[in-house]
């Protein structure tokens, strides 16, 4: 069984004695308007949002989370609460690259007990990210009901996990990268996929 692929290879970041050329295929007014698409597609699902409450997976799926619970903040006129979830130490190739700096977990004040939790994650690969994300969820409650929310879904998986909620499908090769931006971590919104080598 071959592990998630590394930060490096799934965000776009080319091997070394590599040079990726990379090519823009979501711009930020792009971005904004798959954002607002999976926070109304979220409010449609739950028939309005008094029970859900939205995770961001570290790093870029947490202010993705908050970008969402503002749009349906924005739609149904009450807050919508939104935490992070760390995935980190329920990754199944920890033990191959046991060095991993620890995210943060905060889970909203009424916990997520009896609602509908919707994990948010900037691109989703192979799956196995977001299997641990589900071991890490069983830890802090036990939801009615867990979906998923992601910006990209680049396919290629290896696990039986389909998300409810995408804002691009991005068929992509193995030896593709794609790389996401967010204005909160990067200074820019923008969704990148390199080709490989240049010449």
């Amino acid at each position: 069984m071959s592990a998630e692929p590394s930060s490096r290879e799934m965000r776009g970041q080319p091997r070394p004695g590599e040079r990726a050329v990379a090519r823009t295929v979501l711009d930020a007014p792009d971005i904004a308007r798959a954002l607002t698409r999976i926070a109304h597609e979220i409010v449609e699902r739950s028939r309005g949002a008094s029970d859900v409450v939205l995770l961001g997976i570290p790093t870029r799926g947490v202010p993705l989370a908050r970008r969402l619970a503002e749009r349906i903040t924005a739609v149904e006129g009450t807050p919508v609460p939104v935490g992070a979830l760390d995935i980190t130490m329920y990754r199944d190739d920890l033990r191959l690259r046991p060095a991993r700096a620890l995210a943060h977990t905060d889970i909203p004040p009424g916990g997520v007990d009896g609602r509908t939790v919707v994990l948010v994650d900037d691109v989703l690969f192979s799956g196995r990210s977001i299997r641990a994300a589900l071991s890490a969820l069983e830890e802090v409650g036990r939801p009615r009901a867990v979906r998923l929310a992601v910006l990209v879904d680049r396919g290629h998986r290896q696990l039986p996990i389909r998300p409810d909620h995408v804002g691009k499908n991005l068929p992509t090769s193995l030896r593709e990268q794609v790389q996401v931006l967010v204005e909160e971590v990067d200074g820019r919104d923008l969704v990148l996929i390199a080709g490989g080598e240049e010449p």
